[in-house]
């Protein structure tokens, strides 16, 4: 089975958040890159293949979101997924637009019930 070639675009926290819930442990799923949008200096670096997990051992590379176009035809992405916490509308549906560009593209956004952590954790909050 060919795995489905994907880009997470995001600004280093919700996108990798993402990958390590849905894609880490995915194999129907490559992430090919990550793209980076608003910390500086990130792009150009790699997410380190101690947090990728065993189906990415040389990490995943971090490039700048201008490069989306570029990535989707280098890399024949089928998959473009939006993990941003914090951008506008219009900024997303901009990136959505290159996406679906191009006929193979699917672009999603990971809901809340995928990427929630499963966990029996109870959060405490200091009397007043």
């Amino acid at each position: 089975m060919d795995r489905i070639r994907t880009v997470i675009m995001g600004a280093a926290g919700r996108d990798f958040h993402n990958f390590n819930v849905v894609y880490r442990e995915d194999p129907a799923h490559d992430v090919v890159a990550f793209t980076a949008a608003q910390i500086p200096n990130i792009d150009g670096r790699r997410y380190p293949a101690s947090l990728a997990g065993p189906l990415y051992p040389n990490g995943i590379p971090i490039h700048p979101e201008s490069d989306l176009e570029t990535l989707i035809r280098a890399h024949r992405i089928r998959e473009v997924v939006f993990a941003y916490s914090d951008v506008p509308y219009t900024h997303v549906m901009d990136r959505c637009s290159i996406a679906n560009a191009s006929p193979r593209i699917s672009a999603r956004v990971t809901g809340t019930p995928a990427t929630s952590w499963k966990s029996p954790t109870i959060s405490c909050c200091p009397p007043r």
